[in-house]
Formats: C-alpha cells, sequence, structure tokens
C-alpha cells in the first residue's frame, strides 16, 4: 500500500506538472530570471510566461531593454513612412511611443530631477520628492521632446537606427551613475540597484550587445552615445553631489535626446 501511494501521484497530471514546476527554478540561469525580471521593470510589455522573474540584478539588462523598446520605435517609424507619413508626422509618434513602452518611468524622474535643480541646494532632495511636478520640471520635458522630435525629422530613414543607438546607450547612462557616484537616498527605492551591482560583471551584456551592433554600424554612430552616456552621468553626478533613482532616469533621458541630436548632427542628411 505504502508503495501505491508513493506511486499513484505520479499518474496525477496536477501533481506531475507542479513537480515540473518546482523542479524547473533548479536549472533556470540566474541571468534569464533577472532578463525576466528587467523585462517587467523596464517596459510595460506582457510578463513573460516562464521562468519567475528576479529583481536583483536587473539593470544590466537595462541596455538590453532599450534595443528592444528603439527597435520597436524604428518599426513603428518604417511603417508609418511605408504609409507615405513625412518625418514630420512620425516622430512625434516613436516618441510617444517610446514614453509608452517604459511606463513613463525615466521622464517622471526627468522632472522630479529638473525640479530639484530649480530648488535651493539645502531643499533640492526634499523638491525631488515632491509629488507636485514644478514649473522647471514641465519646461525640461518640454525642452527634451521637441529637441528629440527635430533630432529625429533630421535623421530621416536614419531614424531607426538613431532610435535603437539612443534607446540602448541611454540605459547604459544609469549603470556608470550607480557605479561612479553614492546614492543620496537612504531609503530611496532605486537603491537596490546599486546595492546588488557587480560592476565587472554586469558590463557583460552591454559589451556583448556593441560586439554585436559594431558588426552593422560604423564606429562613430556606434561609440557617440557611449560617450555622451558617461559625460551626462558624470555632470549631473556632480551636480547633486550623487544620485538617486530621479536622476537615474534623468541621466537616461538626456542621454537619449543628446544621442539623437549628436547622430542628427554628424549623420549625412537624405
Amino acid at each position: 500500500r505504502s508503495r501505491t501511494r508513493l506511486i499513484r501521484p505520479c499518474n496525477d497530471p496536477t501533481v506531475r506538472v507542479d513537480c515540473i514546476h518546482r523542479a524547473i527554478p533548479r536549472i533556470v540561469p540566474p541571468w534569464l530570471s533577472d532578463l525576466a525580471g528587467a523585462w517587467i521593470f523596464y517596459t510595460v510589455l506582457p510578463a513573460w510566461p516562464w521562468p519567475q522573474p528576479s529583481f536583483q540584478r536587473i539593470a544590466r539588462f537595462a541596455p538590453w531593454m532599450g534595443l528592444l523598446i528603439g527597435a520597436l520605435q524604428g518599426l513603428l517609424w518604417s511603417c508609418l513612412s511605408g504609409l507615405g507619413w513625412p518625418p514630420a508626422a512620425c516622430a512625434p509618434c516613436v516618441v510617444a511611443l517610446g514614453i509608452q513602452l517604459s511606463g513613463g518611468l525615466h521622464h517622471d524622474g526627468l522632472i522630479d530631477t529638473a525640479d530639484g535643480l530649480g530648488a535651493p541646494v539645502e531643499r533640492r532632495l526634499e523638491a525631488m520628492e515632491d509629488s507636485r511636478v514644478g514649473a522647471s520640471g514641465v519646461l525640461a520635458f518640454v525642452m527634451v521632446v521637441l529637441l528629440q522630435v527635430a533630432a529625429l525629422i533630421q535623421l530621416g530613414p536614419q531614424a531607426p537606427m538613431g532610435l535603437c543607438l539612443a534607446a540602448f546607450w541611454a540605459r547604459v547612462s544609469p549603470l556608470w551613475a550607480m557605479v561612479r557616484f553614492d546614492y543620496l537616498r537612504v531609503d530611496g527605492t532605486a537603491a537596490f540597484h546599486r546595492d546588488n551591482a557587480r560592476p565587472l560583471w554586469d558590463a557583460l551584456p552591454t559589451l556583448l550587445a556593441v560586439a554585436l551592433l559594431a558588426a552593422l554600424v560604423a564606429p562613430l554612430p556606434l561609440l557617440l552615445g557611449g560617450v555622451v552616456a558617461i559625460l551626462v552621468a558624470q555632470g549631473l553626478g556632480r551636480r547633486l553631489g550623487g544620485h538617486t533613482g530621479d536622476s537615474y532616469g534623468a541621466v537616461l533621458v538626456l542621454t537619449e535626446m543628446i544621442t539623437l541630436l549628436g547622430l542628427a548632427l554628424f549623420l549625412p542628411a537624405n
């Protein structure tokens, strides 16, 4: 009888599926769970059915999420262009799609950071934490969006490539900020990114993506965004004396905008 009780559950499909689900996490590499977590955290796209997401070290895969978002923006641009839409009509649409796909997470950080920089030094963190939107934040958001639209119009047919590169390097900038600067809030919600960071290992996904992109993109446009990412993270970090979750979002958005402008300036207009 005891043998029957041991064997019978194995013939029960419900029990078998449950056993499989419990066994799968043992064979899932941690990086794949982190990638699933990055997909959830950095985009509004539907979650993966498998594996179970982990969120401790998702920041290393943020550049990959940027490539995904940039590719979807580029796809929209190509579709609209194929329908006869001019660049001036495509540009606002793809910018809006990028904001929507990220849930507005980073633009919210830009607005809060701009409000903080507009306040006295001793009240910067307080102003950044205030849920009310100030004039500085609104102006920063409007100017960034307008400059992105202008750059995309100038890029024209090269906009899809520019969107991918800008979105990719934009998400490298917060990684640099995490490594180089202290986190300014004791109880900040984004502190876990820095607490779980392993700088050398975390650079591997970015380096892998750069190696793959090098086969498709010329060196100047490929590496331009990397220089911008470092300079923006350094500049804002020195201005604030460190970084917060809001400023991580701000350096992302600013890097994306400046990279698009740089590409529009250096690439030949078509």
